[in-house]
C-alpha cells in the first residue's frame, strides 16, 4: 500500500481483530524418475532430502517477515509440510499448511515454506539432476479475518 506521499508502507492491522487464521499452499519440483528413485532409496549424497527439505520449509515459514518485505512478523501456531510423490512419477507435490491466531493471515508464511522446500529439494539433488524444475506454486485455501474462505478454482488446484 502505497502513503500520501506515494511510498510504500506496512498496512496498520492494530483494530483488526484477531482470528483463527490457516494457509494451505502447493507447489511441485519436477525432476528425471531416476532422481526421484535415488529420493526413495535415500541414495542422495547429500542426506534424507524429504526430512531436510521439511525442515527447511517449516524454518522459512517461521522467517517470512525477514524474507519478504512489509510482510508482519506474526506468531505461527502450527506448520506442517507433506509431501505427494506418485508411484512411478516424475515430480514431488509439495503441500504447506499454515495456522495462527492473529491480526492478518498466514498466506506469505504458507507460499514462503512451499518455495524454500522446492529449492531445498533442488539444491540437495542438483548433483544429480541439474534439469529440475520448481513450479506451480500457488495458494489452494485460506480461511480467517474478515475476508473468509478463499478456495482455489480447480483449475488453479491441479
Amino acid at each position: 500500500m502505497l502513503d500520501q506521499a506515494g511510498r510504500v508502507r506496512m498496512i496498520d492491522v492494530t483494530q483488526k481483530a484477531e482470528t483463527e487464521r490457516e494457509a494451505i499452499a502447493k507447489g511441485k519440483v519436477q525432476m528425471k524418475p531416476t532422481t526421484l528413485e535415488l529420493i526413495r532409496r535415500g541414495e542422495i549424497e547429500k542426506g534424507d532430502v524429504l526430512s531436510c527439505a521439511q525442515t527447511a520449509g517449516i524454518l522459512a515459514a517461521k522467517e517470512t517477515s525477514h524474507l519478504i518485505p512489509l510482510c508482519h512478523p506474526i506468531p505461527i501456531t502450527n506448520v506442517a509440510i507433506e509431501f505427494c510423490i506418485p508411484e512411478n512419477g516424475d515430480s514431488i507435490e509439495i503441500t504447506a499448511t499454515v495456522k495462527n491466531v492473529g491480526k492478518t493471515g498466514v498466506e506469505m508464511e504458507a507460499l514462503v515454506a512451499v518455495s524454500v522446500t522446492a529449492l531445498t529439494i533442488y539444491d540437495m539433488c542438483k548433483i544429480v539432476d541439474k534439469s529440475m524444475t520448481i513450479g506451480e506454486i500457488r495458494l489452494i485455501k485460506k480461511s480467517g479475518g474478515k475476508s473468509g474462505v478463499y478456495i482455489a478454482s480447480e483449475q488453479n488446484r491441479k
